[in-house]
């Protein structure tokens, strides 16, 4: 019932609705309007005239948008339980559900609100894509998808609720997320490769968690294009996937897929241990 009625509260409110999809609309604006020719120019003058250039690019630009998304709209999620802390909290406690069922809801629900808008804004990713270049993403490319969108807003609401345990207020925790929301998109490597980056700056978006979000999606909506693209010039290949963000290295590894997924499940299982300490020892 508390999870219904978390749901309810944050789609019937369209601006919460509109917020959590801010950050990816500025991104799909930016791309229709000049990101996309503009990066498709580069490479054309690097040499690259291949058709499946602009196919990755839309790839690549995707998905930045859909990893973006998944933070801001359970984000956005989290804002009703930092809303009934401020006013309904005290209500809640005296009523005879328990204060972790309580706990439970706010984490479910704002995990729901993350998936589902997710996975809408990557429909319709894919959709674009399918009507501009007719390529669609095969069953297992959609399972990774599917797993990606899980882990992603998982780590995302992780963050969050632990954030969210140091804001009394709805006002202040709404400042934060308009802070958050203005600064992650370059924490992530979403709206400027990260080869383009100074050094320091790209080890920010290589320790960032949410970082692999992108990478994860990345790899999944624009590998085959950049595959067929650089066919024999697997140099370029690698020097492009790690430009561009689509995986990261450490030295001398280089992040894997598989590699991602454990970061991000890694760093929500942290995150919500963190939460819950926090939360029992202002209980104690």
């Amino acid at each position: 019932m508390l999870v219904k009625r978390n749901l309810q509260l944050f789609f019937r409110d369209g601006g919460n609705v509109v917020a959590s999809l801010m950050g990816g609309l500025v991104l799909l604006v930016m791309y229709v309007l000049f990101l996309g020719d503009m990066m498709t120019e580069a490479m054309q003058a690097e040499g690259f005239y291949s058709d499946y250039i602009r196919l990755a690019i839309s790839g690549i630009m995707f998905g930045g948008m859909v990893a973006l998304t998944s933070l801001s709209s359970s984000m956005g999620a989290v804002g009703i339980g930092v809303a009934d802390k401020e006013k309904a909290m005290k209500d809640f406690l005296t009523s005879p559900v328990s204060r972790k069922k309580i706990t439970l809801s706010y984490i479910v629900s704002s995990s729901v609100v993350g998936f589902v808008i997710t996975g809408v804004v990557l429909i319709l990713s894919v959709i674009y894509i399918a009507v501009s270049s007719s390529n669609l993403p095969g069953m297992v490319d959609w399972g990774r998808l599917l797993l990606t969108i899980a882990l992603s807003a998982l780590c995302a609401n992780a963050m969050g609720f632990f954030l969210s345990t140091f804001v009394k207020t709805q006002a202040a925790f709404a400042a934060i997320t308009a802070v958050v929301g203005m600064v992650v998109g370059f924490i992530m490597g979403i709206f400027i490769p990260i080869g383009q980056l100074p050094g320091a700056m790209q080890w920010v978006i290589r320790l960032f968690p949410m970082s692999h979000s992108v990478s994860m999606f990345r790899q999944i909506l624009a590998d085959g294009a950049l595959t067929t693209a650089f066919a024999g010039a697997p140099e370029a290949l690698g020097d492009f996937r790690e430009m561009f963000g689509l995986v990261f290295t450490y030295g001398d590894y280089t992040s894997s897929f598989l590699m991602s997924a454990v970061v991000l499940a890694g760093t929500t299982v942290l995150f919500y241990a963190l939460s819950l300490t926090v939360m029992a020892k202002r209980k104690a």
